[in-house]
């Protein structure tokens, strides 16, 4: 992983995270968007581990619902914005839609 990668996978995933561990991560999986999602995933199953509300009248109010939705706009624009390049779904736009057309001829009529 070069240094550009490493700068773009803390840019979305914050600055905390432990850089061994993105190594580790990319080294298996070859790609800094797998990697980036990966985490991201592992941080949303943790989310929904737990309660997303909870309320103890009178005491405190938790509400942790928001943040499961901004972790979820943050997957979805990983997984179709921009990406350094460095892996086999970063290349050359493999995932984009292909569109053929074919024109079907009429060989021999039948009566």
């Amino acid at each position: 992983m070069d240094e550009f990668q490493r700068s773009w996978l803390l840019a979305q995933l914050g600055p905390d995270t432990d850089l061994a561990d993105l190594e580790r991560r990319f080294f298996r999986l070859r790609s800094v968007r797998a990697v980036a999602l990966e985490v991201l995933g592992e941080r949303r199953a943790k989310l929904l581990a737990d309660p997303l509300k909870v309320i103890v009248d009178g005491v405190v109010t938790m509400d942790l619902q928001e943040n499961l939705r901004g972790l979820e706009r943050q997957i979805e624009q990983v997984r179709h914005g921009p990406a350094p390049e460095g892996g086999p779904d970063d290349e050359d736009d493999a995932l984009d839609p292909v569109i053929e057309v074919t024109w079907l001829a009429v060989t021999r009529r039948y009566r």
